[in-house]
């Protein structure tokens, strides 16, 4: 098998996929500083003759499959392969996998280090140091800027999938209490609380959005529960946008009936104007889209799908995780 691999992918992983089903082509879409399309992905296809094809952010269209319908697999280095045309892959009997976690940790660490920045207003006073303020024998800083600890905090969490889950095994040991909202997982662990929606927001010092992307959550998040938070609850969102209504937190916050938010993902990206009076408040914590950039997830999404392909066709199992579309299995059968 010849696997054309697209994504950023580390050398030992590249040898592992040798050694188990023949030739790799490296063509990471970094040395472009871009994603391929699906032109440039057919022509890549094209050019190698690639048996497979392990992908991160390339646009892997219907068109895409349906000039290359042989491939024997698509890895998806991401944790929803929204840029793969799955349904079509699947009619095509072609296996996608997916590398879901790969930035749990990465997320964790930095919900972690900007509620810190928050709670502690970190970022004004920083400003008010290089504003050359500290006067002599003053305690202005001490005073102005004092704030709280995460230790005792009720940490709510919506949805409690492998971020919102590897969160609260770091921040448990502030030591905060948690609980989750998630009608499709229940935790083995009693630590975890378990509640409904309503509770989270009613209760948390800290609400903080894992949710996926559908038709259930689209703007789940909206001014009905964002007005059950507590005056001082902080509002955190490393999910995706669209799970919030981003009218009714604007209103929240405008009308200062919590204390702030932490934001990294946005309605539109580069921002329009309504997503900059979000940004450029005082109280709200802005950040890029970087919860999950850092350069341990090209080697944590590269482990994870060598782990599945390695179960998938080495070890011949099929009840695997990272098997998007396991209806693909089906269509394999019928065709044989």
């Amino acid at each position: 098998m010849k696997i054309l691999i697209t994504a950023p992918y580390h050398q030992r992983a590249q040898d592992e996929l040798t050694s188990w089903f023949g030739e790799v082509i490296d063509r990471p879409w970094k040395l472009q500083e871009r994603a391929y399309n699906p032109t440039e992905l057919v022509d890549l296809l094209t050019n190698t003759q690639a048996d497979a094809l392990i992908t991160e952010h390339d646009e892997v269209t219907a068109a895409v499959i349906e000039a290359w319908p042989n491939l024997r697999f698509i890895g998806v280095c991401r944790g929803t392969p929204s840029n793969v045309a799955v349904s079509v892959a699947t009619e095509k009997g072609i296996p996608v996998f997916n590398t879901p976690a790969r930035n749990a940790q990465a997320v964790a660490e930095l919900f972690i280090a900007n509620l810190i920045t928050l709670m502690r207003n970190t970022l004004a006073a920083i400003r008010w140091l290089e504003g050359e303020n500290w006067a002599a024998g003053a305690h202005t800083s001490y005073l102005q800027f004092k704030g709280n600890e995460i230790a005792g905090k009720t940490i709510g969490m919506v949805g409690f999938g492998a971020v919102g889950q590897t969160i609260a095994n770091l921040v448990r040991h502030f030591p905060t209490r948690i609980q989750y909202y998630d009608p499709f997982y229940t935790s083995d662990d009693p630590y975890y609380e378990k509640t409904d929606l309503e509770t989270v927001f009613t209760t948390s010092d800290v609400v903080s959005i894992h949710l996926p992307v559908n038709d259930q959550t689209k703007g789940l998040i909206d001014k009905r529960l964002l007005s059950l938070m507590k005056p001082d609850a902080i509002f955190v969102n490393t999910a995706r946008a669209v799970v919030v209504n981003r009218e009714d937190l604007l209103e929240v916050l405008e009308n200062r009936k919590i204390r702030g938010a932490i934001l990294d993902v946005f309605d539109h990206e580069p921002p329009d104007e309504l997503d900059y009076r979000l940004i450029h408040r005082d109280d709200v914590l802005a950040t890029p889209h970087i919860a999950g950039a850092t350069f341990e997830v090209e080697d944590h999404h590269a482990d994870i799908l060598n782990r599945a392909l390695h179960d998938f066709f080495v070890a011949g199992k099929t009840n695997i995780r990272q098997l998007v579309n396991p209806a693909v299995l089906n269509k394999q059968n019928s065709n044989h």
